[in-house]
């Protein structure tokens, strides 16, 4: 390699020797790569399409070691850095112009202590290998609904989806993570082990440091449970989602119902002359006995008079990846997100609306049904913040096309101040779009200014800003 002019945290250039960089590539197990490299392309290519951008050098890690190289490099020449780990998250924070990209998606190590229902995770790994990997011993992790989400990303925003009602957050199963702060160190984060590192990794994002193992506890589960669609008409969609709304305030814990909406795909279950119109699903998913899961769901089921219902025992692992036709790599997304404590009939007057105006066939709105077990923690247990809400909300523009940009976006941003006015305030910064940076603070409401004390201890020249943002707080470091 060459010497290189490499993005500064300034936003600036700084030079580095080749010298350097050949020290730094001799000391890893992993890959060091420039745009010379045959497979630099595909290394920066994340799952949002949107995201085009150059890092000047990827480093792709095989272990906690190179990690910390990683890290020190980064210091040692006040590079701009940021920290792949499913490249999943639709902010694209993943990659960096001109700087340092730290690719962890090659530590994929995961092994599961049966015994102690406990897992350790590499930031590699996807929720599929998570999935794969626990009900092997019939257990399960509470994630995310998308099975190539990478579980670093994943579980540092908070973490939530089938059965997170029944089992918390997956943040709330977080038993301790190694973590290479932003001075090279490697440290353990637990309750009793740097516990202000603990609370701030819980839902935080990625703001403190990389994680380079995490550890889990796990819940007996499956192999199969009760889920799958209830497809009803759009016209008939206020009506169903009133009494939907009303359906969840006697749910126990292990079902959970979501509602999606959105032009049909060609499900193989839908008559054919479904496909392509507007559609409401109720997606739900009962994680407990089947027979009880059975009269759990009839409620839900029993509204309005739907085009196809095909709940039934499904494998859990199977349910898990039910969407991720929906959600391959490759599309443009644009996402806008609302906590939502109550489910207003403004609010849904406002969605169905919308839904009526979609601009292209893979834009949706899903309202996630949380709740039960993740409200029971208190507001400062942890850095996430909204154990309230009851519902979240996602905008979501999917399109193929540049010149669709304006219209999708546009869609997807007048419906968020629309309903904004019915919302709680707090966000998931999972789902906050790169343009979101003013909005951080507000995410995290009462949690904010603990969260950039932990930030001025740990990382206060902000080297890790590729995120959701927490800026040191003032007083010491600089945090440009």
């Amino acid at each position: 390699m060459n010497d290189m002019s490499l993005t500064n945290l300034q936003e600036g250039k700084t030079t580095v020797s080749a010298a350097a960089i050949e020290a730094l590539a001799g000391q890893q197990r992993g890959s060091v790569l420039d745009a010379s490299d045959a497979s630099y392309d595909e290394a920066r290519a994340i799952w949002n399409a949107m995201i085009d951008r150059r890092p000047g050098l990827i480093v792709q890690c095989a272990g906690a070691a190179d990690v910390v190289n990683a890290v020190r490099f980064a210091r040692d020449n006040n590079l701009l850095v940021s920290v792949r780990g499913g490249g999943h998250n639709i902010a694209g924070n993943a990659v960096c112009d001109g700087g340092l990209m730290i690719d962890l998606s090659s530590m994929k190590a995961l092994r599961v202590d049966a015994a102690a229902k406990q897992a350790w995770v590499e930031p590699g790994a996807t929720l599929a290998d998570v999935d794969r990997e626990t009900q092997s011993f019939g257990l399960a992790l509470p994630t995310g609904i998308n099975s190539t989400t990478g579980i670093a990303g994943l579980t540092l925003g908070g973490g939530f989806g089938w059965i997170t009602r029944k089992f918390g957050l997956t943040i709330d199963n977080l038993l301790s993570a190694d973590v290479v702060t932003a001075n090279g160190e490697l440290v353990r984060a637990s309750p009793t082990e740097n516990p202000d590192l603990f609370w701030a990794l819980r839902g935080g994002g990625g703001n403190f440091g990389v994680v380079t193992s995490f550890e889990f506890k796990l819940h007996e589960l499956g192999p199969q449970v009760i889920s799958g669609l209830v497809v009803h008409p759009f016209d008939d969609a206020q009506t169903v989602l009133e009494q939907y709304r009303q359906a969840l305030e006697t749910a126990p814990d292990e079902l959970t119902c979501w509602a999606v909406m959105r032009q049909a795909p060609p499900l193989p279950f839908l008559p054919e002359q479904w496909h392509g119109k507007e559609v409401l699903v109720l997606a739900m998913c009962y994680c407990g006995d089947l027979e009880a899961g059975e009269k759990a769901t009839a409620k839900l089921r029993a509204i309005g008079k739907p085009i196809a219902d095909v709940v039934g025992p499904n494998p859990f692992t199977g349910w898990q990846q039910a969407f991720d036709p929906l959600l391959t790599p490759g599309a443009r997304n644009y996402w806008k997100s609302l906590d939502f404590i109550e489910f207003s009939d403004a609010t849904i007057g406002i969605l169905t609306d919308a839904v009526r105006e979609l601009p292209g066939p893979e834009c949706e709105i899903f309202v996630g049904h949380v709740g039960g077990a993740a409200g029971r923690v208190a507001v400062d247990a942890t850095a996430f913040p909204q154990r309230n809400s009851h519902f979240v909300m996602n905008v979501h523009a999917r399109w193929r096309e540049p010149q669709m940009d304006r219209a999708c976006i546009g869609w997807a941003r007048n419906l968020f101040e629309a309903a904004k006015p019915y919302a709680a305030g707090t966000a998931y910064i999972n789902f906050m779009p790169e343009d979101e940076v003013d909005r951080v603070e507000a995410a995290y409401g009462s949690n904010y200014q603990r969260l950039a004390e932990v930030k001025r201890r740990y990382d206060p020249q902000n080297l890790f800003r590729m995120n959701q943002n927490v800026r040191p707080a003032e007083g010491l470091g600089v945090a440009a």
